[in-house]
């Protein structure tokens, strides 16, 4: 259910199964293509970032990005994680390369599952690059955008090189809850956003990246952070996002020290 890469491959890990990699069913046609979703253009979101290990992450400061606890380690020094920022093609001669030099995550975090999905990455340097507020509110229902560089569909070779995004409308807790319970996971429900429609999700490789939406002043913000889901785009099971309204004053703690 995990939607990070391991072993240099991209994987989805299904909770309880003993790590095998989740499968589409036999028969069922891959989700057609974050999965049905649009190429992001140059400066469309200038804040998301890709960390080396293939999630994404959001610049919330100059130095510190937000991304989700189960894509890097425990709290500490770290200083193998590049990240890519500056432009939504990874390959473009205006992207810049950043390492880390610190890891602060949840205290809290043991499984993505089990919530408290998020940490901040301190960099090497700033950059001078535009940052994603989080958002003020505790609003958790609506249609908001979600973004990363994953598979475009369940079944696909490999990642993608150019930013995609979409909106995906929320699914009621109670909904959410009742799919994953009859596939042996329990929804932490007060620290969750539940979203997607048909044929449109994020996918492996698109964790720790930013579920957004506008502000009254059109001002994006971030509402959430992509954790977990079984396959992409499978009807009935949703992606799941860590709620940034939970956790807001712990992330800006953790940010104003690692900045």
């Amino acid at each position: 259910m995990v939607r990070k890469v391991a072993l240099g491959l991209a994987v989805l890990v299904l909770a309880g199964a003993g790590d095998l990699p989740a499968r589409a069913e036999p028969g069922r046609p891959p989700a057609l293509e974050v999965v049905g979703g649009k190429i992001a253009g140059s400066g469309r979101f200038p804040w998301v970032v890709r960390l080396s290990m293939g999630c994404g992450g959001t610049l919330v400061a100059p130095r510190v990005v937000l991304t989700a606890g189960h894509c890097v380690g425990p709290t500490g020094p770290n200083d193998r994680i590049t990240v890519t920022a500056g432009d939504p093609d990874l390959d473009s001669r205006t992207a810049i390369a950043v390492a880390s030099v610190e890891v602060h995550r949840s205290p809290d975090f043991v499984t993505e599952t089990e919530g408290d999905d998020w940490a901040v990455v301190r960099l090497e340097r700033e950059l001078s690059l535009p940052t994603l507020p989080l958002t003020p509110d505790d609003v958790d229902e609506g249609t908001f955008t979600v973004m990363g560089w994953g598979q475009t569909r369940e079944a696909a070779p490999q990642q993608e090189r150019r930013l995609h995004y979409a909106a995906v409308p929320t699914i009621p807790d109670e909904e959410c809850a009742a799919a994953y319970r009859a596939a042996g996971v329990e929804l932490v429900r007060d620290e969750s956003i539940c979203a997607g429609r048909h044929g449109v999700d994020t996918c492996q490789g698109d964790s720790g990246g930013p579920m957004v939406r506008r502000d009254r002043a059109g001002r994006w913000v971030q509402v959430g952070i992509v954790s977990w889901g079984l396959g992409c785009a499978r009807d009935g099971y949703f992606g799941v996002y860590t709620q940034i309204s939970k956790f807001r004053t712990d992330i800006q703690d953790a940010v104003r020290r690692l900045s």
